[in-house]
């Protein structure tokens, strides 16, 4: 097995919300380690268009008051508000001028995966428009980076494979939020048993 994702023309590279608030020590919600991880994903998207492969950026970019948030009954501190400092991409990842967005939970939604989206309330989903992309591209394989690693890359990874990509996860690329003691291994035991090829780099 390889250390390295391979990538080709019928490959996507998602980079899941590096922002800000996630990436930056001052952020709302910094993930310990985000910002270790900027300079690790760019390698990635350096690979990714060297190779032809499409490459697509996520990001949360939420309404100021959403029950996702702990203020409006939710679990998680304020963050990635839309059109805020928080919300927008890390300064330093690599996105060129062209790069291909997917912003989630613009309508106060949980916007866990960058393949769908929830409400909050009534558990209802639906889905964003990443995976209209990545068909109208003739993608295959999804390699799947960025934060958290056991929340938004995790969901974003199981998405992928229940839309029947194969799937990859190069684990030195992401950090763990960690809400509770040990749910970074389980993210990982859970990709891995749902079928997510788990490399080191």
């Amino acid at each position: 097995m390889s250390d390295r994702p391979r990538f080709d023309p019928t490959t996507a590279l998602v980079v899941v919300d590096v922002q800000n608030d996630f990436a930056d020590p001052d952020g709302g919600l910094y993930v310990e380690g985000g910002d270790a991880v900027v300079p690790l994903v760019n390698e990635q998207v350096g690979a990714a268009r060297a190779a032809g492969a499409t490459v697509v950026y996520t990001q949360d970019w939420h309404p100021e008051h959403t029950p996702h948030f702990a203020k409006d009954g939710g679990v998680w501190p304020v963050h990635c508000v839309a059109e805020t400092w928080g919300a927008e991409l890390h300064p330093d990842l690599d996105v060129p001028e062209d790069a291909l967005i997917v912003r989630k939970g613009v309508d106060g939604e949980d916007g866990y995966s960058g393949f769908s989206v929830r409400d909050p309330e009534t558990g209802e989903q639906a889905a964003t428009q990443l995976g209209r992309m990545l068909e109208e591209r003739s993608v295959r394989t999804v390699v799947v980076t960025g934060l958290a690693g056991d929340v938004c890359v995790k969901e974003t990874a199981l998405d992928a494979v229940r839309l029947g990509y194969d799937t990859v996860l190069p684990l030195a690329t992401t950090r763990m939020v960690e809400l509770e003691a040990g749910d970074g291994q389980r993210a990982v035991d859970a990709m891995r048993d749902a079928g997510v090829q788990v490399v080191m780099a």
